[in-house]
């Protein structure tokens, strides 16, 4: 870890380099870094943070909220030092910025816009000419890190429309600001008249995409080109023991697979899995309705651990952490032999 700096009065920004200055493993803008924390209360805990700056060779950035009683950020935001040597895993996610021609859009709510400045700053250094929407949503300038920085990428752009909301600001602060007051809510977000035929991006906590992504398909924007990603994590829990599913377990649209058998033993169904089909398990699992619970769909967060009860499976890709014997990470698993899973 080569630098610490403050952003606002609750983000930090870090930037990690190889020990021995070897280039990193490549990464996308938008992917995430996990890390595992050296605090000095209990185990280490392991945290992921989204890139907030151009992936490149060199040297990765990450941009991190101290949160209220928060033990990991709290030492990466507080204590951390350069010259500190920390665990991290290689860059993984599938939340990235893909290559266009057509308009972009990032929309973000508080500090939901670092996989998207990524994005951006990944734009600005290929000097696109795409037609480029910055909408997002924060309290106030206080607490609105890196908005100068994302200010001054959208100038070098072409053809870049910013959209800053403040739900909290002082009349003194929104003097001082190029933003609206009041929160982005649905109805402002279509008040923009954005374009029909862009490519949406979307990050933030999970009330504000369901809303934003509403708003984007009354917007006319294909749902396939609305792309999001959940800042924050559901609560571990057993699949199979969520609430009520509003459909009964069913056996997935389209013609049968003719690979291994998955039973999904609570639910009642057997599924054959396409042999030729890349998706994963917890993928089958949404296709039948089979109730379960997911956040990260990288093997990191082991909120999807279920219990194998019988057979062989194979991770693409490989957990960050290997779930306890007789257990599973659905969301990254596929089938190697005929499955029975305890959901």
């Amino acid at each position: 870890m080569t630098d610490v700096v403050p952003e606002s009065t609750t983000v930090t920004s870090i930037r990690l380099t190889a020990p021995d200055g070897s280039p990193l493993p490549a990464a996308r803008a938008g992917q995430y870094l996990t890390l595992r924390v050296p605090t000095t209360t209990g185990p280490a805990p392991v945290r992921s943070y989204s890139l907030s700056a151009a992936p490149d060779a060199g040297s990765y950035r990450i941009s991190v909220k101290h949160e209220p009683h928060g033990t990991a950020s709290g030492y990466l935001t507080t204590r951390l030092r350069p010259g500190t040597v920390l665990e991290v895993a290689a860059p993984r996610g599938e939340f990235v910025y893909a290559e266009d021609i057509g308009p972009v859009l990032f929309v973000s709510a508080g500090i939901g816009l670092t996989p998207v400045l990524s994005m951006l700053h990944e734009l600005a250094a290929q000097g696109s000419k795409r037609e480029v929407w910055w909408i997002h949503g924060a309290r106030g300038p206080r607490e609105h890190p890196l908005a100068a920085e994302a200010h001054e990428l959208l100038t070098s752009l072409p053809d870049a429309h910013e959209h800053v909301f403040y739900s909290a600001a002082t009349p003194e602060e929104l003097r001082h600001a190029h933003a609206t007051p009041g929160r982005l809510t649905k109805d402002r977000l279509l008040a923009l008249s954005v374009p029909a035929d862009a490519t949406a991006y979307v990050c933030g906590p999970a009330p504000f995409m369901t809303d934003m992504r509403q708003a984007l398909t009354d917007a006319g924007i294909d749902p396939a080109n609305i792309h999001t990603e959940l800042f924050g994590t559901l609560g571990a829990i057993n699949p199979g023991l969520t609430d009520d599913p509003a459909r009964a377990p069913h056996q997935p649209p389209g013609p049968p697979g003719t690979g291994p058998l998955v039973t999904f033993a609570r639910s009642g169904i057997a599924v054959p899995f396409d042999a030729d089909d890349n998706r994963s398990l917890l993928e089958l699992a949404d296709a039948c309705d089979v109730p379960t619970r997911w956040s990260c769909r990288t093997g990191v967060c082991h909120t999807c651990v279920t219990p194998l009860l019988s057979g062989t499976i194979t991770y693409s890709p490989d957990p960050l952490e290997s779930p306890a014997d007789g257990e599973i990470l659905i969301c990254c698993a596929r089938p190697g032999t005929d499955l029975v899973l305890d959901m």
